[in-house]
């Protein structure tokens, strides 16, 4: 069992939903990421998502391109970003790490260094799930299957515009827990409608049996709270990186780690789920 099974499979016989902070890697300082991820965890996180910086992120906000671009030119790539994870696991062996992006990094990756080095490299540094937003479901299976020996999940994203047909297509492949995307929009745009996304975990279930997490668009422990009260998980990112943007090297960690302690108990406050609404039943 993977370490994002065992996470979830904890956290679901406590009746507690799962907090997943992202960061990019690299952002605001070069070597501050394994920093910021042992403040993460010690604040409440239960699975961290690491951006790999790319130049053209597609779903990605002004807000996380602006990082991106910030840690692209620090010299933050693919390399770098699998040595922080290293560093990550030399003091935190359980903490399940994903990395999002983009299938250029993984793929240029593998060129560099020889057909499939990244999952091997991945898998030596510690990596735990990879979602990359440009892999369609039917072109990745054997990829996923690849991943999957290596006891990485490979996690897919869902939309309100999500079909049927597609959600029974991700439900065949996708491992560890689906991301549901809940607008329509680019990472940090718009409102987010709670009353929608309650509607929509219930149709996402009937064919996905993994947990589902919830991301953009939560920026507080209200949201934190009310998206937590139907998913499995919820999911922040836009709102961490404004956060420390800007912010002194010696702040950076402790306006995290206030951050998502508030979150943290937003979400411990809900009703314990029961097996019988819990993912994974």
């Amino acid at each position: 069992m993977s370490r994002i099974a065992t996470t979830f499979k904890t956290l679901q016989s406590q009746g507690r939903k799962a907090l997943i902070p992202y960061v990019t890697a690299g952002f605001p300082f070069a070597d501050i990421t394994p920093e910021l991820m042992h403040g993460m965890v010690e604040a409440g996180a239960d699975v961290i998502e690491l951006g790999v910086p790319f130049s053209d992120p597609m779903a990605d906000g002004p807000v996380i391109q602006k990082a991106g671009e910030a840690a692209l030119a620090l010299g933050i790539g693919m390399k770098q970003v699998l040595a922080i994870v290293a560093a990550f696991r030399q003091k935190d062996a359980t903490t399940p790490v994903v990395l999002m992006g983009y299938a250029n990094p993984v793929e240029r990756y593998d060129l560099v260094h020889g057909k499939r080095a990244f999952i091997r490299d991945a898998s030596a540094a510690g990596v735990d799930g990879l979602l990359v937003v440009d892999y369609p479901p039917e072109e990745c299976e054997d990829f996923a299957a690849e991943l999957k020996a290596a006891d990485i999940d490979l996690i897919f994203l869902l939309a309100p515009t999500s079909t049927s047909e597609r959600m029974a297509q991700v439900a065949r492949i996708a491992t560890g827990y689906v991301y549901y995307v809940s607008l329509k929009g680019v990472t940090g745009a718009g409102h987010l409608d709670t009353e929608a996304v309650g509607q929509m975990i219930p149709r996402i279930r009937e064919h996905v049996g993994i947990p589902v997490g919830v991301g953009f668009g939560i920026r507080d422990a209200r949201t934190a709270q009310a998206v937590g009260s139907a998913a499995d998980a919820v999911v922040i990112g836009t709102k961490i990186i404004q956060l420390i943007d800007g912010q002194p090297r010696e702040k950076v960690v402790p306006a995290v780690r206030e951050f998502l302690a508030g979150i943290r108990e937003a979400l411990d406050a809900l009703p314990a789920a029961t097996p019988k609404n819990a993912a994974g039943r």
